[in-house]
């Protein structure tokens, strides 16, 4: 079970175990379209993270492997791909490499482009149930099996008493090994991006903006694996 120091005012590195650590952030996008108030928020949740990870490396330990879902290259060309992707956690990312850290591949290419690919037809609909439940289990199965390498990725690359950087979607079901211990950094400005969904799930469907902001779910991710989300099928015309 993960910690959650960013809320842990002044934790003692007495309290922590020698071993393997993971601090993991949860990604959080944003994008041109969203509202100034948004990107506020968003803003505010990436300094306040780069201020909670120099919290923990300096009382747990420094960050020496970094990892980012929906990346397969490493070093320079796996900091190249994360620009495209968040340039909150490409700016900490960066930093955390320029101070010796090493980023590493998280993923195997074909099973991230397999999950995507299953999620894309999940998202067309169907006009058979069987057709949607067949397709839904290969999905299952893919995401399952990309989750077992991202532990698997982790636990072979982090050394014995390193720290590493996770920077990962909130919801996600990797289930890491349990040599290694993991801190989740949640700092106070994640819980006002929550309200602001919240409270934009209230408002009636003329109030919203036409351009949300892209939320705190990857450019193209999958749900859960194990959870299924409602679909429309498509009718006959």
């Amino acid at each position: 079970m993960s910690q959650q120091l960013g809320r842990i005012e002044k934790p003692e590195a007495e309290r922590f175990r020698p071993g393997k650590k993971l601090y993991l952030v949860p990604l959080v996008y944003s994008s041109d379209e969203a509202p100034d108030e948004y990107k506020e928020k968003h803003g505010r949740y990436w300094q306040q993270v780069a201020e909670q990870l120099t919290n923990l490396a300096s009382k747990i330990g420094d960050v020496k492997r970094i990892y980012h879902e929906s990346v397969y290259q490493s070093g320079k060309d796996g900091i190249e791909a994360v620009v495209r992707l968040s340039a909150g956690s490409h700016q900490i990312a960066r930093v955390q490499c320029d101070r010796g850290a090493t980023f590493e591949a998280l993923e195997d290419k074909a099973l991230l482009e397999e999950v995507m690919d299953w999620q894309r037809c999940l998202m067309l609909g169907f006009l058979s149930a069987k057709v949607e439940r067949k397709v839904y289990e290969l999905y299952v199965e893919a995401a399952r099996n990309r989750d077992q390498a991202i532990a698997r990725k982790i636990d072979e690359t982090l050394k014995d008493d390193e720290a590493g950087l996770l920077f990962i979607r909130e919801g996600h079901s990797v289930q890491f090994p349990a040599d290694i211990e993991v801190f989740s950094v949640a700092p106070p400005a994640l819980d006002e991006i929550h309200r602001w969904y919240r409270d934009r799930a209230r408002q009636k469907p003329e109030d919203q903006p036409a351009d949300e902001a892209s939320g705190t779910g990857a450019t193209e991710q999958a749900p859960p694996a194990g959870k299924k989300t409602r679909r429309k099928s498509r009718k006959k015309s």
